[in-house]
């Protein structure tokens, strides 16, 4: 029998021209999306096959439906086999030697492996270099990722770094589905880059005219009538799979082609269309035996597989002896109360006599060859198909599906247990395939036990998010016992508090709450740690709140987990109670650990006071800090002073202490690479990010945060610190709306229920950006509700972003006394407080007073102050702005000086990248007749922008109008208009569309 060949490509004409040209023009970023069977993985093989003729390395990786614990699975399997096309190894990037281990096909191909890392994160970050430079390496290349539904967080992460630094000479293309999937396949978080090819191709399904062409292609006719066409069209849905596995089962010259009769009527409501499953039983029923027993093998094991496995799951249960068998369901289920191991069965429990596993009195060939026989009829008749690495399967999930659907239960069952004695017997067994097995096998013990190794497995191997999945489908399932509830619930609970994936336990977690079957000790655990996440991963704090104070109250039993509780609420950046009240529950918490020895609790209940006394400006803050057990041997207490150092970096960072926070920070770094305490380390490079804008090092900084951002997609928490420096970022180069998107992003959304000192900074930010468009209403009420907020926590040393803006929004709307009587509650506030940055806020506040008030001379004083105090900081920019309202006072006095500070603040506004203010005081100087020339670039050639028309590029990239390009720069629309000329000009381009934003 011949092999069938592939199906041909029809209606595809534009796709495929869209595909060839993006690969073509590396690097590029292909996203091929579509329902199941709708041809993307055959699109993509056709766009390969018409590629230019050169040396272009073509890549293929696959992410599975039922996926084992492996990081970057589908990329490290599209790289085993590059090894003729890398140059020698002391030629290669030495990080590529991070791969080692990863690669052990191309063991000797390349560098040496460096050493290992402490740090897990710091770890996984160089093997992705690693990966991006071993891909570079071997380009041009064409790295093919199917089923980008089914990859892991992990193999995600991956392609999104890839995806957003891709070597020159790489494309990447990834084929998904879209159906029942919610948001970008690479996550929200992917930017396109300007200098990389970036394209989505969406498959839709055929027309009638496209199943016309499909149909008359496989059947070699053209003679097809309207009526079978028409008929055709409605009963696939116009989806090319389905089209081909019906047309592929009627006979050569099917008669009657126009009769409608000659297609099914009806749809399997299962998700399997009727025609297909007809036609995939009557390819098996032109099968022998064996190559139909391999098909079905294949179909229990949903994953391609070897031939060794598909021919032991396929073997006749009658050519076992009933020891074997017996041998294979005892090994399955015979497991301890506390084990957690797979099952394991030896080849020669299968194979007792060594005859193959037909037994000793058997004659012919044994169950081994024939299987190969029957394989390899299955793969000749196109009903299976081979895949890389030597294994066999389907092409695609339905196929899988209808093959299955009609195997009888007691013969799928038996199946499912020949398939967990094969799979046990690997020198890896693969615990979530197992565990899959065990279920279909009715085996609930073993499913439960499979499962929940399976799950930690998954943690141990950093890969929380399937341990969390595994978990999940477990709860999920109405038939898991009672019994086994409990302590799965719990174990979900926890790996959920450690890991990013929130949506789907919550809803679990909350599921499992209203029921009754766990103890009040274990129902306590539960949901505290149901409020953790919530207050962390999903960063709402207004719903997590509530579950760790009703946690509490069932945890009376448990003073160790009370504590950590009280500890958590302890934390007064979180949450609508005042300062009063969080004192309260620091107490509680420290009274708690006085009553228990437990030195790993004693020193998280005292890193959270730490942070506690700094956040606040407390005096003795740096005392309780120096208590702090950094030099205690075990890791679990060096775990806590590492999380305390980096909050202590994050609220030393807040009150403008930026010396103690590097400190903080170096301490914290140090402790948590040594003790493995990844989660803080993250939020300590967030808070790092606010730091570094705070003190002007603005250079790169966009992207950076930007980059930190795309793997705390999940976290929102995390990232908050990420989208108020964009925000600021983005206010102070005028670019509203992605501002006021940012702010949102950080907590403005819904400002209850996030960080305080964060949302405060936004709120500042966005009461700044009304000012400057003049939204003076918008500004006045912003400011009142944020210092209303900050009223009712009573922590004023948080005010520094918002409360000089909002004095001047009450002064501007013409509500004086309340700009006063806030510039009087915030001295009082922040009296007798350690913190630098709120004490300079409030002379800024005092000038912007005075100021409105026309009290000039005053206002001059107090911005001359607060210019010193931001300098001595430093935080150049608060300083700049600081001096422009210095410059302002005095030249409302007639002060020849004023033009040396407008001057002055547009010099700094400038080399920290600030345009728009830049703009603004140069704005000042034009109307006082002192002229400023923008600073130069270096070496200008004849098509190179200036400084302004680099500017003015910017804007119009991000879609402003010349109206708003104006009032951003503080320009006439008129040379708004002449500039633009000149950048599409010089740019050689002749639409406002074609500008990229310049580098």
């Amino acid at each position: 029998m011949s092999i069938v060949p592939p199906p041909p490509l029809v209606g595809r004409a534009t796709e495929l021209r869209t595909l060839i040209d993006a690969v073509t023009r590396p690097p590029a970023v292909v996203l091929v999306e579509g329902e199941a069977g709708i041809g993307k993985t055959r699109l993509v093989r056709a766009a390969l096959d018409r590629l230019p003729s050169g040396d272009r390395a073509v890549l293929l990786g696959y992410c599975h439906q039922i996926r084992e614990p492996f990081p970057y699975g589908p990329v490290f399997e599209a790289l085993r086999d590059i090894r003729g096309r890398l140059p020698a190894a002391h030629r290669l990037n030495p990080v590529i030697g991070a791969l080692r281990d990863h690669l052990p096909e191309l063991d000797g191909a390349l560098p040496p492996s460096p050493q290992p890392l402490d740090d897990p994160r710091a770890e996984r970050h160089r093997v992705f270099r690693a990966i991006r430079a071993l891909l570079a390496a071997v380009g041009p290349a064409v790295l093919v990722v199917e089923d980008l539904h089914w990859a892991d967080d992990g193999t995600l992460d991956l392609l999104r770094f890839l995806a957003g630094q891709p070597p020159q000479g790489l494309a990447v293309v990834a084929t998904c589905r879209r159906d029942g999937v919610t948001g970008p396949p690479l996550g929200r978080a992917y930017r396109h880059q300007p200098d990389t090819t970036s394209v989505v191709v969406r498959l839709t399904p055929l027309d009638a005219s496209g199943v016309a062409s499909l149909a008359g292609a496989l059947l070699e006719r053209s003679d097809l009538s309207p009526g079978f066409v028409t008929r055709l069209h409605e009963r696939t849905a116009g989806i090319p799979f389905v089209v081909e596995e019906l047309v592929r089962s009627l006979p050569a010259s099917p008669p009657g082609t126009d009769d409608p009769d000659a297609l099914d009527r009806a749809v399997d409501r299962a998700g399997v269309p009727l025609l297909l499953r007809e036609a995939m039983a009557e390819r098996m029923a032109g099968l022998s035996p064996a190559a139909a027993a391999a098909v079905r093998a294949a179909a229990v094991l949903r994953l391609p597989a070897d031939e060794r496995l598909i021919t032991a799951v396929g073997a006749d249960p009658a050519a076992l002896s009933s020891a074997v068998l017996s041998s294979a369901v005892l090994s399955s289920s015979a497991f301890g109360p506390s084990a957690l191991g797979p099952a394991v069965v030896s080849p020669a429990a299968l194979d007792p006599a060594g005859q193959g596993l037909a037994g000793p009195d058997s004659t012919g060939p044994g169950p081994v060859a024939s299987g190969a026989a029957g394989l390899a009829e299955a793969l000749r008749a196109g009903v299976l198909h081979e895949h890389p690495g030597g294994r066999y399967g389907f092409r695609h999930a339905l196929a899988q599906q209808a093959v299955y659907d009609a195997i009888p239960g007691p013969e799928r069952r038996a199946a499912h247990v020949r398939a967990m004695a094969a799979l046990a017997a690997t020198d890896a067994p693969p615990l979530v395939q197992l565990a899959f097995h065990a279920r279909q096998a009715g085996d609930t013990d073993a499913w439960v036990r499979h499962g929940a190794a399976a799950a930690q497995q998954a943690a141990a191997l950093g890969d929380t998010a399937l341990a969390v999945e595994v978990v999940e489908g477990m709860l999920d399932d109405p038939d898991l016992p009672v019994r086994n509830r409990g302590p799965l619930v719990l174990m979900l609970s926890r790996f959920a508090a450690t890991g990013l994936s929130h949506q789907r336990v919550v809803r679990l977690l909350r599921q499992v709450l209203r029921g009754d079957f766990l103890s009040r000790g274990l129902r306590g655990e539960v949901r505290l740690n149901l409020g953790v996440v919530l207050s962390n991963q999903a960063g709402d704090a207004a719903a997590g709140r509530p579950e760790i104070m009703a946690a509490l109250a069932e945890l009376t039993d448990r003073p160790t987990l009370a504590a950590r509780g009280w500890a958590s609420m302890a934390m007064p950046e979180w949450g609508a109670e005042s300062l009063a009240e969080h004192a309260e529950w620091m107490a509680r918490a420290e009274a708690l650990v006085a009553t228990a020895d437990n030195p790993e609790l004693s020193a998280a209940v005292l890193a959270n006071r730490a942070s506690f006394e700094m956040t606040t400006g407390s005096p003795g803050a740096f005392d309780v800090a120096a208590r702090l057990p950094a030099d205690d041997p075990r890791t679990g207490v060096r775990r806590e002073v590492a999380r305390a150092y980096c909050n202590l970096h994050d609220s030393a960072t807040t009150v403008g202490l930026y010396a103690a926070a590097e400190r903080f920070g170096r301490e914290g770094r140090r402790l948590a690479l040594e003790t493995g305490a990844q989660y803080p380390a993250f939020l300590l490079d967030a808070s790092t990010i606010r730091r570094e804008w705070l003190t002007g090092r603005w250079d790169g900084l966009r992207d950076r945060a930007a980059s930190l951002g795309e793997s705390a997609t999940e976290t929102p928490l995390v990232a908050v610190d990420l989208w108020l420096v964009l925000g600021l970022l983005a206010l102070a180069t005028g670019e509203w709306q992605e501002a006021v998107r940012q702010f949102h992003r950080a907590g403005l959304d819904a400002p209850e229920a996030r960080n305080v000192p964060v949302v405060t900074a936004a709120a500042g930010g966005l009461v700044d950006l009304h000012l400057a468009r003049g939204a003076v209403n918008e500004a006045a009420a912003e400011a009142e509700a944020a210092v209303a907020r900050l009223r009712r926590k009573g922590v004023w040393v948080w005010g520094a972003g918002l409360v000089p803006p909002a004095v001047a929004a009450f002064a501007r709307a013409g509500r004086m006394e309340t700009a006063a009587e806030l510039v009087d509650e915030y001295a009082a506030g922040i009296a007798g407080r350690v913190a630098p940055a709120a004490h300079a806020a409030l002379d800024a506040a005092r000038g912007a007073l005075a100021a409105a008030r026309l009290r000039h001379a005053d206002a001059a004083a107090f911005f001359a102050r607060a210019r010193e105090a931001y300098a001595a900081l430093p935080q150049p920019y608060a300083a700049a702005r600081a001096a422009e309202g210095e410059a302002g006072a005095r030249l409302a006095l007639g002060d020849r000086a004023a033009a040396t500070g407008f001057r002055e603040a547009a010099e700094t506004y400038g080399m920290l990248g600030a345009t728009h203010d830049a703009a603004r005081c140069r704005r000042v100087l034009r109307d006082i007749g002192v002229d400023v020339p923008l600073p130069r670039g270096g070496r200008r050639g004849a098509g190179t922008l200036s400084q302004r028309e680099r500017e003015v590029a910017r804007l119009v990239a991000l879609g402003r109008t010349n109206r708003e390009i104006a009032d951003v720069l503080f320009l006439s629309t008129r040379t708004v208009e002449t500039h633009v000329a000149t950048v599409l000009r010089k740019l050689g381009v002749r639409s406002r569309t074609q500008i990229a934003p310049p580098a």
